[in-house]
C-alpha cells in the first residue's frame, strides 16, 4: 500500500482527499502546514505528497523547496487556487512534479497520483520495459530480444524519459531543460537531432514509436 502526505489548511479538502484516496487503496496522512508535514516526514515513510501553497507557517514553496533540498525525492503534486503562470513556474523551480489548479476534477487527481507513483517506481527500479526491449539505466545500455546497444549518455536519457512516461507529451523545452540542463547554451534543434538518431536507430523495433506531436512536442507511443 503506497502512503500519501497530504499538506493542506482545509481541514474539509484534505478530509476530501484522503476519502477518495483512501477508496482506490492508498493510506494518507494529513498535515495542516509545511512544519507539520517536515515533523511527519521524519518519523513515516512517504511515497508521495499532495501539497497546497498558501498555509500558515510554512507555504507550500518553501516546504517543497526544503524536502528537495534535503535530499527527499518523493514525487510532489501541488493542488492550489493559484492560477497565474508565475505562480506555476515557481511551484516547479520549487521542485514539484506536477501542478493542478482548483477547484479540481477528483478523478483526474487520482490519475494524476496514479501516474506519479508508477513515474517514481520506475526511476527507483532504475529500469524500464516495453514487450521485448529493456532499458537499463546504470549502464545507459537497450536490450531488444537479450541484443543489447549501448546508447550515447543524452540519446539514452532523452528515450528514458519518453518511455517512463508512455503517451504523455514533452515540448522540445521541456527535454532540453531536463536533459540538457536549464542552463544549457544548446540550441532547441539539438533535440529534434537526437530524436532523429533514435528513430534511426530504433526504426525496426515493434515495442514502441517516437511520435511528434505537430505545435508541441514529442512522446512514445508503446506498441504492445
Amino acid at each position: 500500500m503506497f502512503n500519501i502526505l497530504i499538506v493542506e489548511d482545509d481541514k474539509e479538502l484534505g478530509r476530501l482527499f484522503c476519502t477518495v484516496l483512501e477508496k482506490r487503496g492508498y493510506f494518507c496522512m494529513l498535515a495542516k502546514n509545511g512544519e507539520e508535514a517536515l515533523d511527519l516526514l521524519d518519523k513515516e515513510y512517504i511515497d508521495l505528497i499532495i501539497s497546497d501553497i498558501m498555509m500558515p507557517k510554512m507555504d507550500g514553496y518553501t516546504f517543497i523547496k526544503t524536502i528537495r533540498e534535503a535530499q527527499f525525492k518523493q514525487p510532489v503534486l501541488i493542488i492550489t487556487a493559484r492560477d497565474r503562470f508565475e505562480d506555476i513556474e515557481k511551484g516547479f523551480n520549487s521542485g514539484t512534479d506536477d501542478y493542478m489548479i482548483k477547484p479540481i476534477n477528483i478523478n483526474e487527481m487520482v490519475l494524476r497520483v496514479r501516474a506519479l507513483l508508477k513515474r517514481a517506481q520506475i526511476n527507483s527500479e532504475r529500469k524500464i520495459e516495453v514487450g521485448n526491449t529493456v532499458l537499463e539505466y546504470d549502464s545507459f545500455t537497450v536490450y531488444i530480444n537479450n541484443t543489447a546497444e549501448e546508447l550515447p549518455q543524452k540519446e539514452f536519457l532523452l528515450l528514458f524519459k519518453l518511455l517512463s512516461s508512455n503517451n504523455h507529451i514533452f515540448t522540445r523545452q521541456q527535454l532540453m531543460d531536463e536533459i540538457w540542463g536549464m542552463d544549457s547554451q544548446s540550441e532547441m534543434r539539438t533535440v529534434d537531432v537526437h530524436i532523429g538518431r533514435l528513430r534511426e536507430r530504433f526504426k525496426n523495433c515493434d515495442d514502441f514509436e517516437i511520435v511528434t506531436v505537430r505545435g508541441l512536442g514529442y512522446k512514445a507511443v508503446r506498441k504492445k
